[in-house]
């Protein structure tokens, strides 16, 4: 999360399901997809929070609509949101696999792996900042973004339907109490094995670099390129300072027009 956002390429299709979990190298999986496919991957957390205000409308809707087990709807908009892409990685399309195998039956899953004690210390640092209380009204004067909180809602819901024996959270606290924990990443771990045919998932730790990568995608090792390594936390941080200036720049309009007319008025009175 925090790069550029991809453009569509039109004709391009799904090759590849990414299927873990965020904070697994999802950024620099998707940088060394994007070579080798040579064609863009759509990058969940990239594509929300750096793409148009319509990314965070539709997965909004995707999201409800998989809850509410309208398959239909789920099925419809996932695949105009993907249509052009090579991959798809990162949440929530690593909690749609079903999903994304149906429309996509010739993909390959591939799920970036990580140690499970450091990826549950990695997503405790994002969890707590995504539910602070003042996050939402701070958005507010951002399209788009101003709709963050109620999709990280949204997708925990989803998680605990997954991952909690389809518990329904009904405060923030619950939340907290139960997502995330290195339990949750030995269960999405089971949750693929269940749901995707052994001979088209594989595991990959993007610390060994491009060989098993490209053996698993039959495509030839990059000469001269290096794997990319893309330090996530830090574009998350960059990401949330980007958007939090912008929203208290918009705030500091807003209020600066809101006294101008009030004095305005007053004069007139």
């Amino acid at each position: 999360m925090g790069q550029t956002a991809s453009a569509p390429k039109p004709g391009t299709q799904i090759q590849v399901i990414g299927a873990g979990l965020p904070r697994t190298g999802t950024a620099s999986f998707s940088a060394a997809l994007t070579i080798l496919l040579d064609g863009p991957v759509y990058h969940g957390g990239t594509q929300l929070t750096r793409g148009s205000p319509s990314e965070l409308k539709s997965w909004i809707h995707i999201l409800r609509a998989w809850l509410e087990d309208d398959k239909r709807t789920v099925l419809s908009i996932v695949k105009s949101r993907l249509e052009g892409y090579a991959a798809i990685t990162d949440a929530p399309g690593c909690q749609l696999l079903p999903e994304l195998l149906e429309l996509y039956p010739d993909a390959k899953v591939i799920c970036t792996v990580r140690d499970p004690i450091a990826w549950e210390k990695s997503m405790n640092q994002i969890h707590s900042f995504a539910r602070l209380s003042f996050l939402k009204i701070l958005l507010l004067p951002l399209p788009g973004m101003r709709h963050f909180v109620d999709f990280t809602w949204l997708l925990r819901q989803q998680w605990g339907n997954l991952y909690a024996d389809g518990r329904r959270f009904s405060s923030v606290k619950e939340v907290s109490d139960t997502l995330p924990q290195r339990a949750i990443y030995s269960k999405h771990v089971a949750w693929l094995q269940e749901n995707v045919p052994a001979d088209r998932l594989v595991f990959f730790d993007v610390r060994e670099g491009w060989e098993p990568l490209c053996k698993a995608l039959g495509k030839d090792v990059p000469t001269d390129i290096p794997f990319p390594h893309v330090n996530d936390s830090e574009e998350i941080a960059r990401t949330a300072k980007y958007h939090i200036r912008r929203a208290l720049i918009r705030w500091v309009g807003i209020f600066a027009i809101t006294g101008i007319a009030i004095t305005g008025f007053m004069r007139r009175w």
